[in-house]
């Protein structure tokens, strides 16, 4: 079939005012197929001529003419017309197939209404409608469970936890959306699977209110491989007045299904969970705004009697410099590298635990609102129509060889483009540090590391933004290649391909400030050079944590405000702008056009849906930010809380007012490959390699508890110091300027552990070096032991379902079991009492049996 767009009737829809149902009122429509019909104009008048008729009849039309002693006409050129016989040709296929198609759905009892007549040119619609029979027949086939008559009282837990949750339940009540939709609250009816003749057991009243719109077109679906509801939507949910709101999940639910239901109330567990991280982050921040003035190393460096003369940065140009000129930088990173980072850390490792202990109990619950605990026993996984037509193809073309994507190739590639771009901002700081330092303006050269720090940071976020759009394209590019069988097996291997590609983009500066910049320098007199000239870059003597703030703050930033927000908000209004300019008509005449068209001629133009996983890799990205690198930067939390609670809205409002309504499809959990990567996130290594080996808090207690003399921090600073001589240059890098401070330098210093000029072996690693390299790796150790100790206990401690829920569930199997019983026994009865009357009339003669009903079979061309 040529279906340019499968999508559903009232998706994302707000402003139709004809409702959905067939032209006579009575049917509603559960589901529309788009189709094209556009042609060419000279087929179109081609066709005009000949009418509807099929293809031979043309050709019987076209030859009689031929034979015909009409006037000749004026010749066309041959190949033009071959073409114009070739395009209509492949019309008349596409709509033989249609009708084909058509003719398999009516046999199936589906209802049909054709609209050609559409105001949107060249596009046809199909609406199907499902009776009574149809959706009984599929819901039984499906096994699709629906409630019963039989109610029975849901009673809450006694536990705490229980009288916690009903509390804190009470004190939100004015934060719930103002929507009914159905939740557990005291009753709750028992469900089966449907079957028809059991249909008894249900509340059949209102049959057109029986199966929701939901259940209805994925029934549609089924065969073919809400209006309400959009309102409260779109007022409830899909509006930023309501953002102090929950979200009505149920209502999510009820019209884009489970799945889609799932990550919603996912996102929301999130976005609520960050708002106590967010809190400690901000109280751990403002801890080192009020303990900055009382910080003795920062006083120290601000200190100007400590005339401390430092070694020149860069070779030549670079010149030496006084201490007490990184006074500002000292201060700044107090507000990040202090004692309370500590306790952050663990907070967030624990906070992490806690997040998805919480996660899987509301999941389970979920679970057994909406009638999912015994989901995916018998779930099937369809073939892909893709998969089929390249089976049927290579049948054809009788190819038995498997197509192979040669991803082994494209990782390195990828891997040497990520540590190209790396390694070009490493180039472009080095090249701007000397630059800058050159620079006859004194402002420039007063804020030298401000500006390359912000600059190079700025550049990286570029790069990373450009290469996800691209990783993006190229991930669903090669898992279209490798055509998976189903639908399970693409999402899955497009959501690894896509979070190896986007995962390793956005980490990998981070990665670089955090463990690598500053290690691989060398010392003076004996630097590292890269591409010939290019010294290695140093840290700030506060250490290199500062910057990893930097970068962390305007990735985060610079992604949700840019690649989050605003390509989700511009890009669809850029395709409107482009669309109206486009079209010939002005504003006045599109917005007439606009209040006739029906709500599937509306829908035409909105969005395709392509799934939850550009969604979900947005937030597991940021969720790795949050807990992996939160120890350089703690007010991360309160960046990811303020952009959620945006992203929500932000979404709602794509997928109500922006999208075609997807499919609905039943999931019970957000998925294995993306409950994998948030059980990976919240690994508290890269947190105790943050503050064991970027951070100065390993250097400052051992130099408080084994070399300080009266065991403050008064020294320490002079401490990280070791001592150059400037005899000692290498030939053509000492400074062109020695004279720059007004004084002859003959010692300079520099931050690493290494023995003097004096001593007997001159510039080696000293033992304070492994000293504090020991108890560097020792903390890291006792740090990763502890945290998996507190985050197994809580785990321990924390059930995964609650206690009320599988109490509920014990019973609700025993008064199912109690309520077939009951009819069994019912029908024990009935046929007891029809045998006795059969013992007293005598019996009809040939009667034959019942033959069993079939179920009608329809082949698909």
């Amino acid at each position: 079939m040529d279906m340019k767009n499968v999508y559903l009737d009232d998706g994302s829809s707000l402003y139709s005012q004809l409702s959905p149902y067939f032209s006579d009122g009575q049917r509603r429509v559960d589901y529309v197929l788009a189709y094209n019909i556009e042609k060419p104009s000279s087929i179109r008048h081609h066709s005009s001529r000949f009418g509807d008729g099929n293809f031979i009849q043309r050709l019987r039309h076209s030859l009689s003419m031929r034979n015909s002693r009409a006037p000749p006409q004026t010749k066309k050129d041959p190949e033009v017309t071959a073409q114009e016989h070739q395009t209509d040709y492949h019309e008349d296929d596409k709509r033989f197939r249609r009708d084909d198609f058509e003719e398999n759905l009516l046999q199936t009892g589906l209802e049909l209404e054709k609209d050609e007549g559409s105001k949107i040119p060249g596009m046809g619609f199909l609406k199907i409608h499902a009776p009574w029979h149809v959706l009984c027949r599929e819901a039984e086939f499906m096994k699709l469970k629906m409630p019963t008559k039989k109610i029975y009282e849901v009673k809450q837990g006694s536990n705490v936890v229980e009288k916690v949750r009903l509390f804190i339940h009470k004190l939100t009540a004015p934060l719930h959306p103002k929507v009914n939709t159905d939740r557990l609250q005291n009753v709750k009816p028992l469900s089966h699977p449907f079957s028809r003749e059991k249909q008894h057991l249900f509340d059949l009243s209102d049959r057109d209110q029986f199966f929701d719109t939901k259940t209805r077109s994925s029934i549609v679906y089924e065969v073919l491989k809400r209006t309400k509801c959009i309102r409260l939507l779109y007022e409830e949910w899909a509006s930023y007045s309501v953002f102090y709101k929950y979200q009505p999940i149920g209502l999510i639910r009820k019209y884009f299904g489970e799945k889609i239901g799932l990550y919603f109330a996912w996102l929301g567990v999130y976005t609520q969970m960050l708002i106590p991280a967010a809190i400690i982050g901000v109280i751990v921040f403002l801890y080192g705004c009020a303990t900055v003035d009382d910080n003795i190393p920062s006083m120290e460096i601000c200190d100007p009697r400590n005339n401390i003369t430092m070694c020149p940065l860069c070779d030549r140009v670079c010149s030496y410099w006084r201490l007490v000129t990184a006074c500002g930088t000292a201060r700044a990173s107090h507000l990040f590298d202090n004692p309370a980072t500590v306790f952050f850390s663990i907070f967030m490792a624990l906070w992490a635990v806690l997040f998805m202990e919480h996660w899987k109990r509301r999941q389970m619950r979920l679970n057994y609102i909406w009638d999912l605990t015994g989901f995916g026993e018998e779930e099937q996984d369809h073939n892909r129509a893709e998969y089929e037509f390249q089976v049927t193809k290579k049948r054809m073309r009788k190819e038995h060889k498997t197509a192979k994507v040669r991803r082994p190739f494209f990782y390195p590639f990828k891997l040497c483009l990520n540590m190209g771009s790396i390694f070009g901002v490493i180039l472009y700081r080095i090249s701007i540090k000397a630059a800058l330092h050159m620079s006859t303006y004194p402002a420039a050269r007063s804020n030298v590391r401000a500006t390359v720090k912000t600059t190079a940071a700025i550049i990286n976020l570029i790069i990373i933004i450009i290469l996800d759009e691209v990783y993006a394209a190229i991930a669903r590019w090669l898992t279209s290649l490798e055509v998976p069988k189903t639908d399970k097996s693409f999402e899955e291997r497009l959501i690894f391909k896509t979070f190896i590609l986007k995962f390793v983009n956005a980490f990998t500066p981070i990665v670089y400030l955090a463990f690598f910049r500053g290690r691989l320098v060398g010392r003076p007199g004996n630097y590292l050079y890269v591409v010939g000239s290019y010294r290695m870059e140093e840290c700030a003597h506060a250490g290199c944590l500062m910057e990893l703030c930097i970068q962390l703050c305007i990735t985060m930033l610079g992604k949700q405000l840019i690649q989050n927000n605003l390509f989700e908000i511009g890009i669809p209004k850029l395709k409107k702008l482009l669309r109206r300019r486009k079209s010939d008509m002005d504003s006045k005449q599109e917005e007439e056009l606009n209040k006739t068209l029906q709500r599937h001629e509306k829908d035409h133009f909105l969005g395709p849906f392509v799934g939850l996983s550009p969604e979900y890799m947005e937030m597991i990205i940021q969720f790795g930010m949050v807990t992996l690198f939160v120890a350089s930067f703690p007010l991360a939390p309160l960046f990811a809380l303020l952009n959620n609670i945006i992203e929500i809205r932000l979404d709602a409002k794509k997928f109500v007012k922006e999208l075609r309504r997807p499919i609905a499809v039943k999931a019970k959990d957000i998925g294995r490959f993306f409950y994998s990567i948030l059980l990976g996130s919240y690994f508290s290594l890269p947190q105790a390699f943050v503050i064991a080996f970027t951070s100065d808090f390993i250097p400052r207690l051992v130099y408080q508890y084994k070399y300080s003399p009266d065991g403050s921090m008064h020294g320490f600073i002079n401490h990280t110091l070791s001592y150059f001589n400037v005899s000692d240059f290498q030939t053509g890098t000492e400074p062109i300027d020695p004279m720059h401070l007004g004084y002859k330098v003959e010692i300079c210093r520099y931050k690493d552990y290494r023995e003097p000029p004096w001593s007997s072996t001159p510039y080696e690693l000293s033992k304070e070096f492994w000293a504090i390299l020991a108890v560097r790796l020792a903390f890291v150790i006792v740090f990763q032991n502890v945290v998996m100790l507190m985050s197994d206990f809580v785990d321990w401690l924390i059930p995964d379902i609650p206690k009320d829920i599988s109490l509920q569930i014990h019973k609700e199997k025993i008064l199912m079991v109690e309520l077939f019983m009951k009819e069994e026994q019912g029908k024990r009865f009935a046929a007891r009492d029809i045998n006795q009357d059969n013992c007293t009339s005598p019996s009809p003669v040939n009667q034959s049996p019942s033959q069993p009903r079939s179920r009608p079979v329809t082949h698909f061309n």
